[in-house]
């Protein structure tokens, strides 16, 4: 249909949650932490999924551990 038009509504859709973002009157304070704590939150649950990873693929673990050994002795300080 070359004749329909595709702009009929006077206010254009969004998808949700990529409005305005929403006035935040708690404070700085409490956003900052909220964040610090669900990035520690994140580093946690990253370290718990590096350590199962080496427990289950012990060969792969030594060899990245070797890796990591050749490359930290030939880096110039």
């Amino acid at each position: 249909m070359p004749d329909r038009k595709f702009r009929d509504d006077p206010l254009p859709r969004t998808w949700p949650g990529t409005g305005p973002t929403p006035d935040r009157t708690d404070g700085t304070d409490e956003s900052d932490a909220e964040r610090r704590r669900r990035r520690a939150r994140f580093l946690r649950d990253l370290a718990e999924a590096r350590a199962l990873r080496d427990r289950v693929q012990p060969r792969r673990a030594k060899t990245a551990r070797l890796r990591h050994a050749m490359r930290m002795r030939t880096f110039r300080w």
